[in-house]
């Protein structure tokens, strides 16, 4: 009876993909979106222009910023966002190696498939390759450093800034990177810990990349509330407040009846009266500037001018945090709980003029953790990019601090592992030994890529690099100053930290092997919107 009759198991209008057209379908997706950023790697890499739907426009070459603005469809393809979004979040630096890296490895499997390599197969030899890295990594490519020498936190730095739109200010902006988390370092069981977090970055357009500024202190994007106020306060006693300094309004309706005319100014009188406390109290902890995270009515800002308090409202509530790490102030709720041990203090709080607007810069403050940096740049999408390029830094910087571990760049530590990793494989055995040697081949796609967007011929720089490494010139990499040819990177002060290397190699093959183990795509189909006036119940 049932014989040729189709069994509907998927809802109508569903897609579905099975076997060896579906793992070639994602295969072409991350491929697609892997070469989409590998122009942009290395010292000589090239920008992309992003335009949002709004029109707004982002000029980067950073690996992450780049593929959270284009609006990947593909679900693969977004699996490599992540994965770039991961290495940014751990690393900050190694976000375009780590898709390039995963398209490769992807791109090897393919071949493996094509030749009927199992895909379980090769997910096996990869995870044998990457073990085989890391230990590698940690045992022989690395090279560990003092992580308190300077000069080596500034190479880390330049060398993450190297390859992003602020070149020609690097050395620069990498002192003040190492100066700025040399200042929020702390020791915590022992060991060093460096939170980038606690540094404050602020950007004003304006003046060039040069004049980007280490402020020791805090720094608030706000003018003081009222031009009676003095600009400058020396030897400030801060009250930290997460409540506004105005009346509440209710949070439902209400009415007052005044029934005679000096009623009203009883009204007025008590709410002046209101506004007198709030200042009095402040007055009498002993606090000269006020920093609060809501607003402060006009009156109020009238009565605290006249006071010779300095007052700022509208504060974000990261700021207020980093205030109170900075000068040891404690955030109050209410102004009637402030009294003098909760006040914070710094050696002088000041506005001054950035570019078309004003700042208050709270500075001087004793063994403050929390530092700032004033960004600088000739217009808007100068200063976003030197923001994303010192975000790199402070992260790489941090990382060799608390590692104290660094490798070789410019495609060094890549060539190393490949020649390494290929002389392994046959120890593997069986056919996942053909994953390992894929994934060996995989590796140089990072030094390949570097001489393609230096202008070089990737082939001959390859041939040069695998005969240094072969030898006994583990740190050779790419030299751009002599046109390319192998020279030795720890001497040219190329040097990335040990995260970066590992923590790319490590999501770059667990994407791919996620991805080879989809078999089966199901897709159910799109719900269309309904049409304007839908939704009602008919009649």
């Amino acid at each position: 009876m049932l014989a040729g009759t189709p069994i509907l198991v998927l809802k109508e209008g569903a897609e579905r993909e099975k076997g060896k057209g579906a793992v070639s379908n994602n295969i072409a997706a991350a491929r697609a979106l892997a070469d989409a950023v590998r122009s942009t790697l290395g010292p000589r890499g090239m920008d992309k222009m992003l335009v949002d739907s709004m029109g707004d426009i982002t000029i980067t070459n950073d690996g992450v910023t780049i593929l959270k603005e284009v609006d990947v469809e593909h679900p693969t393809a977004k699996m490599l966002v992540e994965v770039a979004k991961t290495q940014d979040q751990q690393c900050g630096d190694g976000t375009t190696t780590a898709v390039v890296l995963s398209g490769e490895l992807l791109r090897r499997a393919e071949t493996l498939i094509e030749q009927n390599v199992h895909p379980t197969v090769i997910t096996r030899g990869f995870s044998i390759a990457r073990e085989e890295a890391e230990r590698l990594l940690k045992a022989e490519v690395g090279h560990k450093v003092n992580p308190q020498e300077e000069q080596t936190l500034i190479d880390v730095a330049a060398t993450a800034m190297g390859s992003k739109g602020v070149y020609g200010s690097r050395d620069e902006l990498a002192k003040l990177t190492v100066k700025a988390v040399k200042a929020i370092t702390e020791q915590r069981d022992g060991k060093p810990l460096a939170d980038v977090s606690l540094i404050q970055i602020e950007k004003k357009h304006g003046g060039t990349i040069a004049d980007t500024e280490l402020v020791q202190g805090i720094l608030l994007d706000k003018e003081r509330g009222h031009p009676r106020m003095n600009k400058l306060t020396k030897g400030a006693k801060i009250a930290l407040l997460n409540s506004a300094l105005e009346i509440k309004k209710t949070e439902f309706e209400s009415k007052i009846s005044i029934k005679a005319p000096g009623q009203i100014q009883n009204f007025l009188d008590q709410e002046d009266k209101t506004f007198r406390e709030m200042v009095d109290a402040i007055k009498a902890s002993g606090a000269n500037v006020v920093i609060c995270q809501k607003g402060i009515d006009d009156v109020v800002l009238h009565y605290l001018a006249k006071a010779g308090i300095f007052a700022v409202k509208q504060v974000k509530e990261s700021d207020m945090q980093k205030l109170s790490r900075a000068t040891g102030g404690k955030v109050i709720t209410g102004w009637k709980e402030l009294s003098a041990k909760d006040l914070g203090n710094a050696g002088q709080v000041e506005e001054r003029q950035v570019g078309d607007s004003h700042m208050t810069f709270v500075t001087d403050c004793q063994g403050a953790r929390s530092v700032s940096i004033l960004i600088r740049g000739g217009t808007e999408h100068v200063t976003q990019e030197v923001e994303r390029s010192l975000h790199d830094s402070l992260k790489v910087v941090s990382s060799t601090i608390e590692d104290g571990v660094v490798c070789p760049g410019g495609g060094a530590t890549e060539m190393e592992l490949a020649v390494r990793l290929r002389k392994f494989a046959p120890t593997v055995g069986g056919r996942e030994q053909l994953a390992v040697e894929a994934f060996a081949q995989a590796l140089e796609v990072v030094p390949w890529s570097l001489a393609e967007n230096g202008g070089y011929d990737a082939i001959n720089t390859i041939i040069d690099l695998r005969k240094a490494h072969e030898g006994s010139g583990k740190n050779q990499g790419i030299n751009f100053k002599e046109n390319g040819h192998p020279s030795d990177m720890i001497t040219q002060k190329v040097v990335e930290p040990l995260r970066v290397k590992a923590q790319a190699i490590n999501s770059a093959t667990e994407v791919a092997n996620m991805v080879l183990r989809i078999d089966d795509i199901i897709a159910s189909k799109k719900s269309s919107p309904s049409p304007p006036g839908a939704g009602g119940h008919g009649h």
